[in-house]
């Protein structure tokens, strides 16, 4: 799984080096066999962040991409689309995602899937595992009957894609930062940055990724990759 993401990013436009940052001895060499780039880390880090942050304090390069090592179908496009904003010229821009559509309601209440609000300039509200916004109940219809009997309020639900893009100067303040309340309660790491009042911008993207994170998951990705033409 781990080569098929290297093997995305290497193809994405802006990128141009793809490293494997890992504390595991098997998956460094199994990288390696595959002829990819690969780095061992302390295995004392909490967060893939603070593994990456390692690498990258060692690399001459002003922005870094923490492409997440369980989303196998990344589009290449959707890595370009992180980075981007950073080399437009913001100097005061130090942090991007991205988001994709949400199609099924069963997503807008699944836990797994992390959903982003954004401001009218594209910066990040909050990013949730609960269904943000809130559909208020109308009508006796609960939240998950409301969304199944108007697919179209779906329109207002965006997922976070398993990546971001930094600057390599903001990435290491980043992981020196102590975790922070929300980041412990809901479990992302990306809230930390919002409430040490770090603007986020997410540019939406119109592929759909799938994470890695149950037996299911996997499956359904190996299938889909098996469908790709060789």
């Amino acid at each position: 799984m781990i080569m098929h993401v290297a093997q995305r990013a290497s193809r994405a436009r802006l990128v141009s080096r793809v490293i494997v940052a890992t504390d595991d001895e098997r998956i460094l060499q199994a990288v390696r066999e595959h002829g990819c780039e690969a780095q061992m880390t302390s295995s004392e880090h909490a967060s893939g962040t603070d593994r990456v942050a390692e690498v990258a304090a060692g690399l001459d390069a002003e922005f870094i991409v923490n492409v997440q090592g369980d989303e196998p179908l990344i589009e290449p496009s959707t890595i370009d689309a992180a980075i981007e904003p950073l080399l437009a010229g913001d100097s005061l821009l130090q942090m991007c995602t991205t988001s994709e559509p949400i199609t099924r309601a069963d997503d807008v209440f699944n836990s797994g899937i992390v959903k982003v609000t954004v401001d009218s300039y594209g910066s990040a509200l909050y990013f949730s595992r609960s269904p943000i916004p809130f559909l208020r109940p109308a009508t006796g219809l609960t939240p998950d009957e409301m969304l199944q009997a108007n697919p179209e309020l779906l329109t207002n639900y965006r997922k976070h894609s398993g990546l971001y893009a930094y600057t390599n100067d903001f990435l290491q303040e980043f992981a020196k930062m102590e975790p922070s309340p929300l980041e412990l309660m809901e479990g992302l790491e990306q809230l930390r940055a919002l409430e040490n009042g770090i603007d986020i911008r997410v540019v939406p993207v119109e592929h759909r990724s799938i994470s890695v994170d149950t037996e299911q998951d996997y499956e359904r990705v190996k299938r889909l990759i098996e469908e790709i033409p060789k």
